[in-house]
């Protein structure tokens, strides 16, 4: 059997950018995570950013339409695993390591990406007052790629990765409700 050829590390970096810049949602896991959390991101300068709610959203959980996606323990994680799937299948196309670096509020980095992430978050409900929000109770962060390729090209595993679904306290007991139009069971088919 012949061996794979390894992507030189110039093609793996490239492969991280453009799917990372291409991806409309990436999956971190970081810290003791067992599943991997989903992130809206922004490409910016060599890496990618995330805001996520600060340390009040923990305690203001009823006001959700004025926070931003909730990463608890990102914030104080040093390294992320970063997985970036593939637009037309969805399938994973690549996972790099990240080092987690925060950015300070109304600094020229912290500007620069407040303003590329602020025009990709389309579904804001306070777009004029997004940035002012951000600096004052939310946190930007920068997974900036370590160079190590964790799965791509000739390296994805091949065993389930899948994990079990959380707990959930939602059931179904008693019957199901009933549905206008449904056919009634034991009564002949129609044609």
């Amino acid at each position: 059997m012949a061996a794979q050829h390894q992507p030189s590390p110039e093609v793996l970096r490239a492969l991280v950018e453009e799917s990372t810049r291409k991806s409309s949602v990436i999956w971190l896991r970081y810290g003791d995570e067992v599943r991997a959390r989903p992130a809206w991101h922004v490409w910016h300068d060599g890496a990618a950013y995330v805001v996520t709610a600060g340390p009040e959203a923990d305690r203001q959980q009823g006001r959700l339409g004025e926070v931003e996606q909730h990463l608890p323990g990102l914030a104080e994680a040093e390294t992320a695993t970063v997985t970036c799937r593939a637009k037309d299948s969805r399938a994973r196309l690549v996972t790099w390591r990240a080092r987690v670096g925060h950015l300070t509020p109304r600094t020229p980095e912290w500007e620069g990406a407040a303003a590329a992430l602020a025009g990709d978050r389309l579904n804001a409900t306070d777009a004029a007052h997004l940035l002012e929000r951000w600096s004052a109770s939310d946190t930007i962060l920068r997974l900036t790629p370590t160079g190590e390729v964790l799965e791509g090209p000739g390296r994805m595993p091949t065993d389930d990765t899948a994990v079990p679904p959380p707990d959930s306290p939602a059931t179904t007991t008693g019957r199901l409700p009933w549905v206008v139009h449904k056919r009634a069971r034991g009564r002949p088919r129609l044609s």
